[in-house]
């Protein structure tokens, strides 16, 4: 048994190590570390996925613990500010007198988890219609469609809004509470689900007449599993381009919402919800309570966005 236990490790062991050696001998690993802004791009998302992850072990003080907050503290300057600043608030104080540096780090994880999971839904959606749509043809195909083109002649934050306004109606205020992630993943998520529908059936209808897939009706296999199990691995490349620049558009959007107030709630804010606090005191002098969360915000969009834009030129074969 132990004889045949070494024999499947040393097997798996060299595939395990070509697999990576044919990842970094790839053009795709090729055109990242070929491009500088990529690359500082991805350092710059990593760290901010790490340091919003990290929050509870790296964040200065919990500001979501009303026993570690003083009121006395509000609105205290950054740290270099000689006359207020105090080194135990780097970078100043909210209204509340919670830590700034803190409250972006626990927000960040708020708005990453809007972003990721608002982007996982809107994907299951389009691609599961648009691979259905490309597939089946006919009615269904122009059905989807139809409601696809009449989704796109409402801005995406409208849609938002609307989702998000008829859930706080049928919830009520207090249930409403409990349930505002789980409303802004679906309000966002039905926003952007268009795009991936749209991609997928263009593509579904190049691969439907190819050789692999005339086999497998041939052969008697259903058209669920031809779909997701033969047709879905080949059109991959325009998802992954398709999910992360919706990523920071799902992150700019929950900003947004949660800075007109239909987000998040004060008492756990995202970046958006930091923002529209410190836009109350921006004019008074208290910049650093808007400040900070916005610059945060836009590096994270800005690096996310970068990264997205070089996947789809590398994944484009008119561009190799």
């Amino acid at each position: 048994m132990s004889e045949i236990a070494g024999e499947v490790g040393a097997a798996s062991g060299p595939q395990r190590q070509s697999a990576a050696a044919r990842f970094f001998g790839s053009d795709l690993f090729y055109s990242f570390r070929r491009s500088p802004i990529t690359v500082i791009s991805a350092i710059v998302t990593a760290l901010l996925l790490l340091s919003a992850a990290l929050a509870p072990w790296i964040a200065p003080h919990n500001p979501f613990d009303p026993a570690s907050i003083s009121i006395t503290d509000s609105l205290l300057p950054p740290v270099w500010n000689h006359d207020q600043g105090s080194w135990t608030y780097l970078l100043g104080t909210d209204d509340q007198g919670r830590d700034v540096l803190s409250t972006i780090l626990y927000g960040m994880r708020i708005s990453l988890s809007v972003g990721f999971a608002s982007v996982i839904l809107a994907m299951v959606i389009g691609v599961t219609l648009g691979l259905v749509a490309g597939y089946v043809g006919g009615f269904t195909d122009a059905l989807i469609m139809r409601v696809a083109d009449v989704q796109l002649t409402f801005p995406a934050i409208l849609t938002a809004l609307l989702i998000d306004g008829v859930a706080r109606a049928i919830a009520g205020a207090q249930a409403y509470e409990n349930i505002v992630f789980w409303v802004l993943v679906l309000s966002i998520g039905l926003s952007f689900w268009v795009q991936y529908a749209r991609t997928v059936r263009g593509s579904v209808l190049v691969e439907a007449n190819k050789e692999y897939v005339l086999a497998a009706r041939l052969i008697g296999l259903r058209p669920g599993a031809i779909m997701f199990r033969h047709v879905l691995p080949n059109v991959t490349g325009p998802i992954l381009v398709i999910a992360t620049i919706n990523l920071a558009l799902a992150i700019i959007t929950e900003a947004t919402l949660s800075f007109l107030g239909v987000g998040v709630p004060p008492t756990q804010p995202s970046l958006g919800t930091l923002i529209r606090i410190g836009n109350d005191y921006l004019f008074s002098g208290e910049w650093w309570i808007t400040i900070f969360p916005g610059v945060t915000l836009a590096i994270l969009a800005l690096a996310v966005n970068l990264l997205g834009d070089w996947l789809r030129d590398a994944l484009n074969p008119k561009l190799r």
